[in-house]
């Protein structure tokens, strides 16, 4: 029997490129599924029948994907072992007439996803990724990796209130980035760009899912380089830990669980659509996959009565210049091992039943880990856990790995703790 790779902080120089290549969830989902390809997984089409066979799936939907490997002999009741993570981030998202401007600016009209840290956008270099849908209903990703738009702040010159009131941004007014000079403004302009971007015939899109981000790369930081900055790490980060723990484990025959990656879109925004947590995806799968064996209803009952979900997500560290927001005996380090994350009102979906389970996949991988509650003053956010314990009755733990800016444009994570939530989550998928 092998024992997978352990991982060190190549895993975390290796995250960098995988946050780099993922500027919209299609291009983050692309990139998982060649990785799980180089794995040994295939694809397969929700429109065909499946086979019973072992071995490692994939199924992309839109921005979402749900990865599991069967191991040989696999009862049809066989539990599951769940990474649930999610694809998207909060950002500026282009409308559907995207052609604006005034005052000799041409611009792009965007609307706001999510709840970004605004002015994170503001006088940063951005590109422009997502999707093209084209008139034979197949889809094209695009990525502007270059400087192409920029959302100018005001000079001070023309607000002095900003020294005393602080910066104040009407979403509708105050995000429209420019993208040049000109005072016609014709519609199509944007989309006949990206089709001459993407090598495609003018006329071909019909439609799109497009948003912006910063083209800074992600980078080492600190007089140690013991820090990380870079884009989208809630929650590509859990991404990129799950598909590189759920390949390290696959292959293996002698796994007690089938161990499943699902990574949702839209969790930024209710999670509510068909590639999100609140969708019928995950349990479509993981329905199918026992079926598929050979399995019934009540096989189907045994197998997710058993089934234990780690929701990977970010959390906050403590702030050195706001812990006072933060509750005053638990404060999460970066470097310190990722977090268990718990609310008693269930906005985490942690109890102690799960806290055991994880503690003992931390306890068998060497990896420390930390406890996260919100200050009692504060409200508290919420994750993909509780919504997937209450759609599938599935056991559910939220984790992560603690960050600070979270919802920035660039956020801030310790170069330590993502190969310590891989290590962690391999020993969990072992079971």
């Amino acid at each position: 029997m092998s024992e997978p790779a352990r991982f060190d902080r190549g895993h975390t120089d290796d995250l960098m490129t995988f946050l780099a290549a993922g500027p919209s969830p299609y291009h983050a989902v692309a990139n998982a599924a060649q990785r799980l390809e180089k794995a040994g997984f295939r694809q397969v089409a929700e429109t065909d029948a499946w086979d019973g066979t072992s071995g490692g799936k994939y199924v992309l939907r839109g921005g979402a994907i749900v990865a599991w490997y069967v191991p040989e002999g696999a009862a049809p009741h066989t539990p599951y072992r769940i990474v649930g993570a999610h694809t998207d981030s909060p950002n500026l998202r282009v409308k559907p007439l995207p052609d604006a401007g005034a005052h000799g600016w041409r611009q792009v009209a965007v609307e706001i996803y999510g709840g970004p840290l605004l002015n994170s956008w503001l006088d940063r270099d951005l590109g422009l990724a997502g999707r093209l849908t084209l008139r034979d209903g197949s889809t094209r990703l695009v990525n502007v990796d270059r400087p192409l738009l920029r959302v100018p702040q005001l000079a001070i010159h023309l607000d002095r209130s900003v020294t005393a009131e602080g910066l104040k941004l009407d979403k509708q007014r105050h995000l429209q980035p420019v993208w040049g000079l000109g005072d016609d403004v014709r519609d199509g302009d944007l989309i006949a760009f990206l089709e001459e971007e993407a090598g495609l015939p003018s006329g071909e899109v019909t439609g799109w899912d497009l948003m912006v981000h910063s083209v800074e790369p992600p980078a080492h930081l600190g007089r140690d380089r013991e820090l990380v900055a870079g884009p989208r790490m809630d929650n590509l980060l859990s991404v990129h830990a799950g598909v590189a723990a759920l390949a390290a484990v696959a292959g293996r025959d002698d796994l007690p669980y089938i161990p499943v990656l699902a990574a949702f879109d839209h969790e930024e925004n209710g999670s509510q659509s068909d590639t999100g947590a609140d969708g019928p995806l995950l349990g479509d799968v993981l329905t199918r996959s026992v079926f598929a064996r050979g399995g019934t209803y009540e096989d189907r009952a045994r197998s997710f009565a058993g089934t234990v979900c780690l929701s990977s997500d970010t959390g906050h560290a403590v702030h050195p210049n706001y812990a006072e927001r933060h509750d005053p005996t638990h404060h999460p380090r970066v470097n310190g091992g990722p977090i268990l994350k718990v609310n008693v009102n269930n906005r985490y979906a942690t109890d102690g039943s799960g806290r055991a389970i994880w503690a003992a996949a931390c306890e068998k991988a060497g990896v420390p880990f930390q406890s996260f509650v919100s200050n009692n003053s504060m409200p508290c956010g919420t994750t993909i856990g509780p919504i997937t314990a209450a759609r599938h009755g599935i056991r559910t733990v939220d984790i992560g790995v603690a960050i600070l800016s979270m919802h920035s444009a660039r956020e801030l994570c310790g170069v330590d703790d993502p190969h310590l939530l891989a290590n962690a989550l391999v020993a969990f998928l072992e079971g």
